[in-house]
């Protein structure tokens, strides 16, 4: 089980993120946009610089639902390899069968 604290970290890391998504989508889109002059790039430069750095995207980490640890997460899932093979073992994923050759 991942510590409370790192899982809290991640869940407000999670808030931010939505807070500031379309104030970073804005500034975004003018450092993207090719008729932007140089200074209103600069600019947006700057002000994307200076939101906080959770805010970005690329700082959330996936972890799984049960236990919270942060490596081998299924996306479609959203469980861990350890936690994923219990529940495919008990049959509680339909569709998926241990694989045998």
């Amino acid at each position: 089980m991942a510590k409370t604290s790192m899982i809290e970290r991640d869940r407000r890391r999670t808030e931010i993120v939505a807070k500031y998504a379309t104030k970073r989508a804005a500034l975004k889109s003018v450092i993207n946009d090719r008729a932007s002059t140089s200074e209103q790039i600069d600019e947006a430069v700057l002000k994307l610089q200076k939101l906080p750095r959770d805010a970005s995207p690329t700082r959330q980490m996936r972890r799984c639902r049960i236990t919270g640890r942060p490596h081998a997460v299924y996306r479609k899932f959203g469980l861990s390899r350890n936690k994923l093979r219990e529940a495919v073992m008990r049959g509680d994923v339909p569709g998926v069968v241990k694989a045998s050759w």
